[in-house]
């Protein structure tokens, strides 16, 4: 993760992510997060949870912002970042480090040394929801962490959003003129100035493991955000 910048813009995003850290705006998910924290599956029993909202990460210069749902029960609200410990995270790194997003192909720890390059990655809901599933008003009362990081990005020139609910909320949050349909792989511009809209099927093992999404589709919406960006092929 690249060095705070004290007074810089990496400065602000660490100061955002302490106060989402502290939140406990939604009761549903407040209980549901650390009761998991508590209550430990075995094969993690003799780890200790993170059991808190989880804050974004990254690139405080991205130019590629990575929006999914919500940290998974034992992924990020086990070790504390996004998409880390999880099968998404399995799916989602290896492709960033494939397409030069990233440094590694894997995401296990917070201290396993992953670096984003020009990439930064969020959420919708920083809690982890039961089954995988948050309310509109706990969506909702997100929705202001997501607008603070998109003011704070002020490089990002693609946003990749993970999933329909990920998709729309963007939308939202952007004040999209108009509200095309989700498509996979399909790219929305919304205006001069804004970002480009990317759209892709979450990396979720229902999503995987069932073909709705093959490595091969999932690999080509990175190609077609470096594309966007000017970049056609990966960094060294």
């Amino acid at each position: 993760m690249p060095v705070k910048e004290e007074g810089g813009r990496g400065g602000r995003l660490a100061e955002l992510n302490e106060s989402i850290v502290r939140c406990r705006r939604c009761p549903r998910l407040t209980t549901y997060r650390e009761m998991v924290a508590k209550v430990k599956v075995k094969r993690f029993l003799g780890q200790e949870y993170w059991g808190r909202p989880v804050p974004g990460f990254g690139d405080p210069h991205a130019r590629l912002l990575v929006v999914g749902l919500a940290p998974a029960a034992h992924g990020g609200n086990r070790t504390g970042r996004l998409f880390t410990g999880d099968s998404s995270g399995d799916w989602l790194f290896r492709a960033m480090h494939e397409t030069g997003f990233c440094n590694q192909p894997f995401s296990v720890s917070k201290h396993d040394g992953l670096e984003l390059r020009s990439a930064y990655v969020t959420a919708v809901v920083r809690c982890a929801p039961p089954g995988n599933r948050p309310l509109p008003l706990e969506i909702a009362n997100c929705n202001s962490y997501l607008i603070a990081e998109i003011e704070e990005l002020k490089e990002v020139e693609v946003i990749l959003a993970l999933g329909r609910i990920s998709y729309a909320v963007c939308l939202k949050v952007l004040r999209a003129e108009s509200r095309p349909p989700f498509g996979h792989g399909r790219t929305y511009d919304l205006g001069k100035g804004r970002p480009k809209l990317v759209a892709s099927y979450h990396p979720s093992r229902q999503n995987t493991q069932t073909g709705r999404l093959s490595w091969e589709e999932w690999v080509k919406v990175f190609l077609t955000c470096r594309r966007l960006l000017g970049r056609a092929s990966p960094s060294p």
